[in-house]
């Protein structure tokens, strides 16, 4: 069964996570098929794309699957990794892309959904970010991601808790662009997607573009870069690291040191 469904209809793609039993975790087949779905949009010239889980799944997404953590000392979110790939599709798509949040979004596809150019949410649409649950250390383009969307003092709020925030908060911190019932989520994105597909493609393909470059441009000298680097792998080998998968894998709270 297709873990990703697409349906194109008046120059406007819907992609929709279908992996249900596994509340639509970012597995490595789960996203090449949704890159490949997006390819396919690409070539189709869709003047927007829409993101959503199926009707009535209470998990839009539950994030990186566990089940595929590298082992210790392997960076889970390295340039070329499946979820790296997944966000970098997402980012570079030449036509706006809408996420439509009915259901609780975690971890890795937190930083997808803010990755998506707006985000439409009902009631149901609550937020978090989970690395410090597992030990795993985000990586620089993600934390920008967050900082750019969220702003410092939420970003430390929501990554040293874990806590999710509801569709009521974010809205007010400017996560999600509507907050609507559930009954009229579909008509507000679509309306959404129908005004953006109605104006130039090419202006809003080179907007999209600048704000992409205007968002990331907080440039790292060589030697920061390679401090964060060397940070990160002290916890990819480290005692906590190697326990909070094993943890999440034996479906119990893990037991950190600090080591």
């Amino acid at each position: 069964m297709a873990k990703v469904l697409v349906d194109t209809h008046e120059g406007i793609g819907t992609v929709t996570f279908n992996h249900d039993a596994h509340r639509n975790a970012l597995s490595k087949a789960l996203i090449d098929e949704f890159i490949a779905v997006l390819h396919h949009l690409h070539r189709e010239q869709v003047r927007a794309v829409v993101i959503r889980a199926n009707p009535g799944a209470t998990v839009w997404s539950a994030g990186h699957d566990f089940r595929e953590l590298p082992t210790k000392g392997a960076d889970p979110l390295a340039y070329r990794d499946p979820l790296e790939r997944m966000i970098r599709a997402v980012e570079h798509f030449s036509a706006p892309v809408i996420g439509m949040i009915d259901g609780s979004v975690w971890g890795g596809a937190f930083e997808l959904a803010l990755v998506c150019d707006l985000l439409t949410g009902s009631h149901n649409a609550s937020f978090a970010i989970t690395p410090a649950k597992i030990g795993v250390p985000y990586n620089s383009s993600g934390l920008t991601h967050f900082i750019n969307a969220l702003g410092m003092s939420t970003v430390k709020e929501m990554f040293f808790t874990a806590y999710p925030i509801d569709a009521e908060r974010a809205l007010q911190i400017g996560i999600l662009n509507r907050l609507v019932p559930t009954s009229d989520l579909d008509t507000v994105t679509y309306d959404l997607a129908h005004a953006i597909a109605a104006n130039s493609p090419l202006s809003i393909s080179v907007v999209k573009e600048q704000l992409r470059i205007l968002g990331n441009a907080h440039p790292l000298s060589p030697e920061t870069f390679e401090r964060i680097q060397s940070l990160r792998q002290a916890v990819f080998d480290s005692h906590d690291y190697a326990e909070g998968t094993r943890a999440i894998l034996e479906k119990r709270a893990p037991v950190f040191t600090g080591r």
